[in-house]
């Protein structure tokens, strides 16, 4: 005798809010979505719909949901249609906020510029960029670690991607893209100057501009960065992109190289500040190697440099939240949710749930050890950059720049912070310091 299925209900929403309750909603939302998520999945569960006007959108918890959404087997869930509406005017175009065909076309078109041969070139380029701008770091009892890494990140941007050297121009652009990450999130996105959402529209008129004068010279150019290899990439059938095409997926690898890599390195070095066994433990791994700048083949070999940035992506994902668009009805968790609904799966919700993390709010880096292996417990229990299709294209790139940027700083620098200093960290659009990361900096023999 078979048990009976149970049965499949509608999605149950709850009262519409008002107006001053969107917003606080909103708001909690933005500034600490683990502690929302927590307290939403504790009380409500693995599914919970939400409500906003005529806009409906439904949480999804745990690593089957995260799979389920991420893999879109049956094609269910539109990355353009969710991505849009929240970035679509800053990002417009970019890979992560394309679907189906059109993704998997520019991806293939995309690809060589992530391929070994071009990150070798990149690493090489990369190395003594990073000493040159080390040298100008300086000890210090209050060292501020974001800005500086900002700084560093966006002339490695430049270098790698752009192929140029930024001089009076660096803040101008630096800037363009802090107002078009902090667009991201405005709440008020009508076009009246001094919003934040006015400020990112003309912080991406300016990018488009600025990459617009170059394309001439780098369609001719037979450079290694990566904006020459976009250029003159094609894919098998010999199809390549247009101007317009280069120039919007420029502005996206420039927004995630920059951005993403200067979250992740902020909150490593705040992590080896809290817990000075592992700084030394990768400075030794770094002078053992006997050099000053690591190769291609250092980066591949594993260490305490890698456990240490797995378990600052599992605390710190750069990208906390992930929302879909459900394009037609689909089942879940015993429930039927309509087409239109947005889908939202939480990567820092699910780096912390106790059912696959021992101890999650503790910095314990040998839980990814092969011997432990907690990563390893579900496919989609860790996932700093994505899954499925629109997985990362970048997260080779990133890991080798940190690791770069990694070596060099343990050779030349101790850090610590003050006595009883926790990080005030603002989790959305990206993870990083409210107040810039100070920190004691001291200069090594």
């Amino acid at each position: 005798m078979t048990a009976e299925a149970a049965p499949v209900i509608d999605l149950p929403l709850p009262p519409e809010p008002g107006i001053l309750e969107t917003f606080r909603r909103g708001r909690l939302m933005r500034s600490d979505p683990l502690a929302c998520t927590m307290r939403m999945y504790e009380s409500e569960g693995p599914v919970v719909g939400q409500r906003m006007g005529l806009f409906r959108s439904v949480n999804l918890f745990g690593p089957d949901a995260v799979k389920h959404v991420l893999l879109n087997r049956e094609g269910i869930f539109s990355n353009k249609q969710a991505w849009d509406l929240i970035i679509g005017k800053i990002f417009t175009n970019g890979l992560m906020l394309r679907d189906g065909e059109d993704h998997r076309y520019q991806r293939s078109i995309m690809q060589g510029a992530f391929k070994r041969p071009a990150l070798e070139e990149y690493l090489e380029r990369m190395n003594p960029q990073i000493a040159a701008r080390l040298s100008h770091w300086k000890a210090a009892d209050s060292f501020l670690v974001y800005p500086a890494f900002k700084r560093l990140t966006l002339d490695l941007a430049c270098s790698v991607f752009l192929g140029i050297e930024l001089g009076p121009e660096a803040e101008r652009v630096n800037r363009a893209f802090e107002d078009t990450v902090a667009a991201s999130m405005a709440v008020l996105r009508i076009r009246v100057p001094g919003l934040a959402w006015t400020r990112g529209l003309e912080g991406r008129e300016y990018m488009v501009e600025f990459l617009r004068r170059l394309i001439p010279a780098k369609r001719k150019d037979a450079g290694s960065d990566m904006f020459s290899q976009l250029c003159r990439a094609e894919n098998e059938e010999g199809d390549k992109f247009s101007d317009q095409e280069v120039i919007d997926h420029m502005i996206f690898l420039m927004m995630a190289a920059h951005d993403t890599t200067t979250s992740t390195l902020t909150s490593m070095m705040y992590e080896l500040a809290l817990h000075p066994q592992w700084q030394d433990r990768i400075r030794e791994e770094s002078r053992a190697l006997g050099k000053d700048q690591i190769d291609f083949k250092d980066v591949e070999s594993p260490g305490a440099i890698h456990l240490v940035m797995n378990e600052t992506l599992r605390r710190y994902p750069p990208l906390s939240t992930m929302p879909r668009m459900a394009r037609r009805e689909f089942q879940y968790g015993g429930y039927r949710i309509p087409a239109g609904t947005m889908v939202v799966v939480f990567p820092i919700h699910m780096h912390h749930m106790s059912e696959w993390w021992t101890r999650p709010f503790s910095f314990d880096p040998e839980r990814f050890t092969d011997t432990r292996a907690e990563h390893k417990r579900h496919s989609h229990s860790f996932v700093p950059f994505g899954g499925g299709a629109h997985m990362c294209i970048g997260f080779r790139f990133a890991e080798i720049q940190i690791r770069a940027i990694l070596h060099q700083i343990v050779q030349r620098f101790r850090w610590s912070v003050r006595e009883g200093y926790t990080m005030p960290v603002q989790q959305s659009p990206i993870s990083k310091p409210k107040d810039g990361l100070p920190v004691r900096l001291e200069a090594l023999a």
